[in-house]
């Protein structure tokens, strides 16, 4: 059965522009920053030149002369660092002026015509860590997603020069040689992951790339792994994410490294206490993300019920804290088309955490008592239950679930039934809206419809109308009186029901393969056919 993406797993946002990359300034003489003094006294002297073609080849040319000269003074006095380190200072001081470039992308395939592009990657091998620390820096500026919007084609001829000159491998190699402790590197390893997420940003495909290529995944492992927070940690947790969000090739690779094992650990953490900051907080809702990614993938979720990762989730929810939600959406992850997790839910007591939640039992935390937030809980309950009844067809298991749905006067078909007309009322305003749409001549396709629907709030009323299939096909007496009732107090029929089923059931894709499509398309009709 096909699941529509995740609306809180998609392309992570860069920092806050308020976030400074750049290793801190020391001032002196009751704080006036000397540096910018004299780089604005050198820019009164050297007026800022017209960046067109000639400038770019007057740089680079200039660039290169240092460089060569930088390789010969290292190759004749290897052992004599003091007869080139002034070489060095200048290769450092071109680097510096070539940061310019980052004000005309559009010159970007000039810059690459010319080879500058292969020595600028070649100094991240550079024996002085600060030379390659330089190289980096420039890179991030050029690569920068301020920089390159709006010049997709020559930001494009950019990074396939970089992947070609192996950037990608140069600069994860260039990690192991950081220190965070060092604030120079700790900036540099910030700007290092920087210019990964800019790479991805333009050429997607780089994603599956660094992690075939690289040791980048394991270092990031053993980066979320350090317990202290840091600013580093938090972005290694969000490139995390960014290189398992949209390929099943990185989750499988990142499940094989005991990734599901490393990502419950970081977020055990926070199980009985809150994240002390925002950006405490923005990085354990990245490893959320991460777990809920890697729990797509059927080899993953078995690694996440062994790893008793059911159990550590409903620990989270009983204990209110600000994890709460979060928990519920690795839960209905880890649960959807997974019967084992299903089973080990019920078994460790799930039943009495979840439903007083699918009843309105929420609890309040600061992100919880946004509308959206509460609603988004919502849907994820009905997922999770729409898994369980899928997931478990029988046994004493099975009538536990079900008999939940009769205690108290049937409190838990009221509630669906309350949740289906809400859901049922969003969709036909949505659809009206559409076919006005029509009338004023803007043309839509069916599918286009169908996705916009779904976005409204379709798919969720689909799930409680499979629950409802589930309930009235269990042939229990009191469920089916109680839905007739509830179904005729609405002036609504069993046919209304069956229409969603029914639109449902033929619009189920083939994502998980045909044989999975044919089997979930049986289940609905079974659903269709007994109403």
């Amino acid at each position: 059965m096909n699941y529509p993406m995740d609306p809180q797993i998609q392309n992570k946002r860069k920092r806050d522009d308020s976030s400074d990359s750049s290793p801190p300034v020391f001032v002196a003489n009751g704080g006036i920053d000397l540096s910018l003094l004299e780089a604005l006294e050198k820019a009164q002297h050297n007026p800022v030149e017209t960046l067109d073609l000639k400038t770019v080849k007057k740089l680079a040319l200039s660039f290169e002369r240092r460089l060569n000269g930088n390789t010969a003074a290292r190759l004749k006095y290897p052992d004599q660092p003091d007869k080139f380190a002034d070489s060095e200072l200048e290769l450092h001081e071109e680097l510096q002026k070539m940061k310019i470039l980052a004000g005309a992308p559009e010159l970007y395939p000039d810059l690459v015509s010319l080879g500058t592009v292969n020595s600028i990657t070649g100094l991240l091998n550079h024996d002085n860590s600060d030379i390659a620390i330089d190289a980096v820096t420039l890179l991030q500026d050029l690569t920068d997603a301020d920089v390159i919007e709006d010049n997709d084609e020559p930001a494009q001829v950019l990074v396939d020069a970089l992947i070609e000159n192996n950037a990608v491998e140069l600069l994860v190699q260039n990690l192991a040689r950081l220190n965070d402790s060092d604030p120079d590197e700790s900036a540099a390893i910030y700007n290092t992951l920087s210019t990964i997420e800019n790479l991805i940003e333009v050429k997607p495909s780089v994603s599956e790339l660094v992690c075939e290529k690289t040791k980048l995944l394991k270092w990031l492992q053993a980066r979320i792994k350090v317990r202290e927070f840091d600013s580093n940690k938090q972005y290694a947790s969000e490139i995390l994410a960014i290189l398992l969000q949209n390929s099943t090739a990185n989750q499988k690779r990142f499940g094989q490294m005991n990734g599901v094992d490393t990502l419950l650990q970081a977020v055990a953490t926070y199980k009985s206490k809150d994240p002390k900051t925002g950006d405490e907080e923005e990085m354990v809702e990245n490893f959320f993300d991460c777990l809920c990614c890697l729990l797509m993938p059927l080899e993953n979720k078995e690694r996440f019920v062994k790893a008793e990762g059911v159990e550590l989730m409903i620990i989270i929810m009983n204990q209110k804290k600000l994890c709460y939600g979060s928990a519920i959406r690795a839960l209905d992850f880890a649960m959807t088309n997974y019967p084992p997790a299903c089973e080990r839910f019920v078994d460790v007591m799930g039943l009495k955490t979840a439903f007083p939640a699918f009843m309105g039992k929420i609890p309040l935390s600061k992100k919880n008592k946004k509308k959206r937030s509460k609603e988004e809980l919502e849907e994820r309950l009905i997922s999770l239950i729409a898994s369980l009844l899928g997931g478990i067809l029988r046994g004493s298991r099975r009538e536990r679930l079900l008999s939940k749905f009769v205690e108290n006067e049937c409190e838990k078909i009221d509630r669906l039934m309350e949740l289906y007309m809400r859901y049922s009322n969003r969709v036909k305003a949505e659809t009206e809206r559409l076919n006005q749409l029509e009338i004023d001549d803007l043309e839509m396709d069916e599918e286009e419809k169908y996705n916009r629907k779904l976005d409204s709030g379709l798919y969720t009323l689909q799930l409680i109308a499979v629950i409802l299939g589930h309930l009235w096909t269990s042939e229990h007496t009191r469920m089916r009186a109680r839905i007739e009732l509830l179904l005729k107090q609405q002036k609504l029929t069993k046919n209304d029901v069956k229409n969603i089923l029914q639109e449902y059931h033929d619009n189920i894709g083939d994502l998980e393969g045909p044989e999975e499509k044919d089997r979930a398309k049986a289940k609905i009709q079974k659903f269709i056919s007994a109403f």
